[in-house]
């Protein structure tokens, strides 16, 4: 047993006076340290021994040193009143008496639970239960204290408690294990489940000795994602003591020390096992770094079980407040107005998988990096490969077009969130480097997504990695880290094991011969999908063909935009009034967005010439529209001649731009002969979906039925496996969209305009119908499921040969007659001619194959539109015979007889 009683060497102490302290830690059954309370740092603290008793001595491990001593185990109930103690005592205050200091300065004396003698006497308490014995040696029969305990164990004797229990108390000692043989296998036993823990040992703010239980294992758990200052032994064996390192470990041992707390054993890289504590008042990860005790560390973030953004969100607010190792901490944007930090910008172009170029809404272009992460790039002895070959990044790097891909697909055209991380200074040349400008570095957000994180989760870009001291990184780099961690374990595109893919792209663009080549095939193809990789001026672009795989020069047909400066064998040819107005209409509009061409024919150089569609527009009609440009005599044999002529009279009569010092000239006026046809039946099955209250319908096409069918299950099954964020989407007018349907099934939309918030009204592209929403029942289109894919299947017309009457009552009824008759059932339809809006044509009853709108004549509900085309002539002399039989018969609105003598105005029909 290990006695703790006074030496008979010890002196008394003087009159003893009573003392106060907080206990830190218990020693064993009869050795507690106390503490007093920090005043400006770590407080002082003393060792107090209990007098008269002794306690079993704790196991202690062999001395490494010594490779001959063994392991000391417990003595019996050593653990269980050392327990005793640890569970009354820890953190609380307690007062004691100095009876003796020896010379060697140990203390003993008498403890109490609480700030006054009338608390809890441990010694007695201790012996009461067993688990301590009497120093009965020396006694001295005059002492009440001495003869108090003897008293007390002989009680504890009689009840045979603790020590005094039948069996000696082997049962008692711990089968205390220092070591494992496998640690790793170990903390992946445990799953990652809390197991309850004792904390024996602080050895810095951020490492401790803990006692696992209830199988007693003994081990070192370093605290997941952080570090805590420390304490540094030099080489020559002198101790040096980092900033706030003293601070740490008492604000840790302060909290923990013999606590009983809960650990999650998270992995264990390299036989450091790495972990988080729980205690009932909370996460001491997340409270260390809070105070400023502690840094955020990357290695061990990625295993943080708890969120890595909680730790860095407390990182954040310390770095913000500048408290303790942070007290000279500068942000890396603190230089920058908010406004510059944080901004809502439109993605003009896709620079490469890590920059694009965005407009602000001043109109001000910026250049932005994403934050930590680096492109694809060739490494080794790949530079070295095919150094006589013209080196193209965006083909030749492998999964350089790839990522570039994504980005294009994903934000070219859209509104982004930019948060400005960091400023790279700029760099000058080194030996194996390249010289770089300033670089604006930010996370940029679409919807809610990360776009840096969906490259790096895709294997199109990598992290980089920096000093822990280097704060210029992404405000997301924990997210950043665990996405790459994801790619490598599924392989995905860099860290694919597969053969990288090979883009073999032909540059035909200002080869002749090959240019000559190719012509054929694009004018037999028709409209030809393409993108637009480059804008040389208003109407001369660069793009690259998917399906041809190959680069071509394109020229806008039917039009002459403004030249832009351009270096000539006399000298730089001076740019022309508005071409840099045109070039950036023409970027801001088709740069990098997917095109359709149609082309017509090559200039002597081997550039195409031809007409651009983007999303419904023709990009030479755009310009002309906008007055950046000049219809030019080719296009007189196009079929956009009269859209281009119409659209230019109209900006020389408001002169504007180009047109602003246009003085008009007398010209002769041209009459237009068309040639008359004969009318041609090609009735074809359609599907009306919606009837208009103007009596204009929409129409499916049955033949594309199925495929509409299709897209909608495959999107309404990708929708339900990946939800949209509610109220991410912010609608424009004209967005293509997803809109839910009061059947709470998603449809494809067209934002046709936008109130507030709470009432955007929505086009069904597919079906005709409209409907006034919220935008919470709206989210963006998946690309797979765009215009592109499949167009929009709802067509509208109106009913050739009639006139819809004015009057309101009389039209109600004639569009509730063709509800009934047609709507929602599948017809035959006839395009009959053109009309300002939309096709007139004739329907069909599906099974009896009448005419609809000669039905309605006939019923007279509605009168006839008299067209003066020959080649109609039939079908309006059929219509006109009709009308005279349904009046003769005063049906409907010819009960009153003939009334469009003198009245059809007040009655809304003209004759």
């Amino acid at each position: 047993m290990a006695s703790v009683s006074a030496p008979a060497q010890a002196a008394a102490a003087p009159a003893a006076s009573l003392q106060r302290g907080i206990v830190k830690m218990v020693l064993s059954g009869c050795a507690i340290i106390v503490r007093g309370q920090p005043r400006g740092g770590p407080p002082p603290e003393r060792q107090i021994n209990l007098s008269n008793i002794r306690a079993g001595a704790m196991a202690r491990r062999a001395a490494q040193a010594q490779p001959d001593s063994k392991d000391t185990p417990d003595e019996p109930y050593a653990f269980q009143a050392r327990e005793f103690l640890r569970k009354k005592l820890i953190g609380k205050e307690v007062c004691f008496t100095v009876e003796i200091k020896t010379a060697l300065g140990r203390e003993y004396g008498i403890v109490y639970l609480g700030r006054d003698t009338t608390g809890e006497n441990l010694a007695d308490s201790l012996v009461n239960e067993g688990l301590a014995t009497v120093r009965r040696e020396g006694i001295r029969g005059n002492n009440p204290d001495q003869a108090r305990l003897c008293e007390l164990e002989d009680q504890s004797r009689a009840s045979k408690k603790g020590l005094w229990s039948e069996g000696g108390g082997t049962q008692s000692v711990r089968d205390l294990k220092y070591t494992i043989e496998n640690p790793r296998n170990f903390v992946d036993s445990l799953h990652q489940k809390p197991i309850n823990a004792i904390i024996e040992h602080v050895r810095d703010g951020s490492v401790v000795r803990a006692l696992l239980l209830p199988d007693y294992y003994l081990v070192t758990v370093m605290l997941s994602g952080v570090k805590c200052p420390t304490f540094k032994r030099e080489a020559d064996g002198t101790e040096f003591t980092e900033s706030f390192a003293a601070e740490a470990k008492f604000f840790t041992e302060s909290r923990l020390l013999q606590r009983d707390v809960q650990i999650i054993l998270e992995s264990c890289p390299n036989q450091i096992i790495l972990g988080t504590i729980m205690h009932p008042n909370g996460n001491i990860t997340e409270l260390l770094l809070k105070e400023g005790f502690a840094r955020c560390v990357d290695w061990s973030m990625a295993v943080y079980t708890q969120g890595a953004d909680k730790l860095r969100s407390a990182e954040k607010s310390a770095k913000e407040r500048k408290v303790r190792i942070w007290k000279d901490y500068v942000a890396p944007t603190a230089n920058m107005d908010q406004k510059d930090r944080q901004f809502v910008a439109k993605v003009m172009q896709v620079l490469n998988a890590d920059a694009m170029v965005v407009k602000l809404n001043s109109g001000e272009l910026k250049t932005i990096h994403l934050s930590s992460i680096r492109p694809p790039r060739i490494e080794g002895e790949e530079k070295n490969k095919d150094k006589d070959k013209r080196f193209r990044p965006l083909y030749d790097i492998p999964y350089m077009f790839e990522a570039r891909e994504f980005l294009r697909k994903k934000i070219i055209g859209k509104k982004v969130n930019v948060t400005v991380d960091y400023i790279r200074a700029a760099t000058g040349p080194g030996e194996s480097t390249p010289a770089f400008s300033e670089r604006t570095c930010a996370t940029v957000t679409i919807g809610g997504i990360n776009i840096a994180e969906a490259l790096v989760s895709k294997g199109l870009a990598t992290c980089i990695r920096y000093r822990q001291d280097d704060d210029q990184r992404s405000s997301h780099y924990d997210e950043l880290l665990a996405a790459e961690a994801r790619a490598i374990k599924n392989g995905k595109g860099l860290h694919s094991k597969k053969e990288a893919p090979i883009h073999r792209v032909a540059d035909i663009s200002g080869d002749t011969q090959k240019a000559k080549q190719f012509l054929p095939f694009l004018q037999r193809a028709g409209r030809s999908e393409a993108v637009v990789e480059y804008v040389f001026s208003g109407s001369r672009l660069k793009l690259y063909m998917p399906k041809e795989t190959c680069l071509i020069t394109f020229l806008l047909a039917g039009i002459e935009c403004p030249r832009s400066s351009r270096n000539m064998p006399g000298g730089t040819q001076v740019a022309e009034p508005f071409s840099e107005e045109a070039m950036l209409f023409t970027k801001e509009l088709v740069l990098q967005r997917e095109v359709e061409v149609e082309v017509e024919s090559m200039d002597k150089a081997g550039n195409f010439i031809g007409w651009l569609h983007i999303e419904g527009l023709n990009l030479s009609i755009a310009l002309v529209e906008g007055a950046l440009s000049k219809i030019h005599f080719t296009a007189e044999r196009s079929n956009y001649y009269k859209t281009l002529v119409s659209a230019e009279e109209a900006c020389r009569e408001r002169k504007e731009k180009i047109w602003a010092n246009y003085e008009e000239k007398p010209v002769e006026e041209v009459v237009y002969v068309t040639e008359e046809k004969e009318r041609v039946a090609n009735y074809r099955p359609v599907f009306v979906t919606e009837i208009c209250d103007t009596l204009h319908f929409y129409t499916q096409d049955v033949e594309t039925g199925s495929q509409l069918e299709s897209l909608m299950e495959t999107m309404r099954a990708e929708i339900a496996a990946q939800p949209p964020v509610e109220g991410s989407y912010a609608p424009r007018r004209g967005d293509y969209c997803i809109a839910k349907f009061a059947d709470d099934e998603w449809y494809r939309a067209r934002v046709e305009k936008v109130e507030s918030p709470a009432k955007v009204h929505v086009f069904y592209i597919d079906y005709g119908n409209r409907e006034v929403v919220s935008s919470t029942r709206l989210a963006a289109i998946p690309p797979a499921f765009s215009t592109r894919t499949l167009p929009a299947q709802a067509t509208e017309h109106a009913l050739a040969y009639i006139q819809v009457p004015l009057d309101e009552d009389v039209r109600a009824d004639v569009v509730d007659c063709v509800v009934r008759d047609i709507q929602n059932s599948q017809c035959l339809m006839n395009v009959e001619y053109s009309g300002a809006s939309c096709p007139h044509v004739t329907i069909q009853f599906g099974d009896t194959k009448d005419d609809v709108g000669l039905g309605l004549v006939k019923e007279g509900m509605v009168m006839v539109d008299v067209r003066k085309e020959k080649h109609l002539k039939k079908m309006v002399t059929e219509y006109l015979n009709s009308q005279e039989s349904a009046k003769s018969a005063r049906l409907n609105i010819w009960r009153y007889g003939d009334f469009r003598a003198d009245d059809a105005d007040e009655f809304g029909y003209r004759r």
